[in-house]
């Protein structure tokens, strides 16, 4: 009896341990709360699987936890209707998402973290599909909880919403477009200071046909800076940017080259 009350102990340890490491293989960022993450981002009939063509580049160690440098570029991906930027361990978990309506599949942003997370870019297809990539970045953290240096200055008042932009040429053929926007970006969690942060942008060509739609969240970084690929067929003579923020203020801008 004792002997086979041992064996079942160990038997059950075994698949305990199995299971758990099964769990653990399911993500390779191995973070404990994917789970979490599975549940919250996504429909619970939704296919989502973990797909090297979802490229995430971003320091492996981040020396500034309010500026966080983050690339995300699906465009090994056929199809893309819209990419999901979050990160398991921030009090606030998502951070962009974009919606590529003739701009490539890719988006460069600056982001803050509160501890060393791993950050997923979870990008959707024709079919419905997610395709999850990501990377982990360690970090001293506390950026989603200090106010912004532009809360404390009276400076950024006179410019906020100001544009500033550069355009060239990608040696792959086409353009890239790199927006630096004027915005504290405070996310509600420092003592006493309102969440106040960009909304949405939207990027169209000098025509107005539409390039891309992004719609921020609270960790995005103080003064935004965005990077956007135009493929060569999409390329124009100039671009426009416009948005709001979430208290309805207005962002608009001509993009020349």
């Amino acid at each position: 009896m004792i002997k086979s009350a041992l064996l079942a102990m160990l038997l059950a340890c075994t698949c305990s341990t199995g299971v758990a490491a099964a769990e653990r293989g399911a993500d390779p960022l191995e973070s404990p709360r994917w789970a979490d993450m599975r549940k919250e981002m996504f429909p619970a009939s939704a296919r989502v699987v973990f797909d090297d063509k979802v490229k995430v580049t971003a320091p492996l160690t981040a020396e500034n936890a309010m500026n966080v440098p983050v690339s995300v570029d699906a465009s090994a991906l056929q199809d893309v209707r819209e990419v999901l930027v979050f990160a398991d361990f921030n009090p606030i978990v998502r951070v962009v998402r974009f919606e590529p309506t003739g701009a490539q599949p890719s988006l460069g942003f600056r982001i803050k973290l509160q501890q060393s997370t791993p950050v997923r870019a979870a990008v959707r297809t024709g079919n419905g599909n997610w395709h999850v990539g990501g990377t982990w970045v360690n970090t001293a953290g506390g950026g989603c909880t200090l106010p912004s240096t532009g809360s404390a200055s009276p400076e950024w008042q006179k410019r906020l919403g100001e544009v500033s932009s550069r355009v060239w040429p990608r040696k792959e053929g086409g353009e890239r477009i790199r927006l630096r926007i004027i915005h504290p970006e405070d996310t509600g969690l420092a003592a006493g200071i309102p969440a106040f942060y960009i909304e949405e942008l939207r990027l169209t060509d000098s025509a107005g046909r539409p390039l891309m739609r992004i719609q921020g969240f609270e960790p995005l970084a103080e003064n935004p800076v965005f990077t956007v690929d135009i493929p060569a067929s999409r390329s124009a003579a100039g671009y426009r940017i416009g948005g709001r923020d979430n208290n309805g203020n207005a962002i608009t801008a001509t993009i020349e080259k």
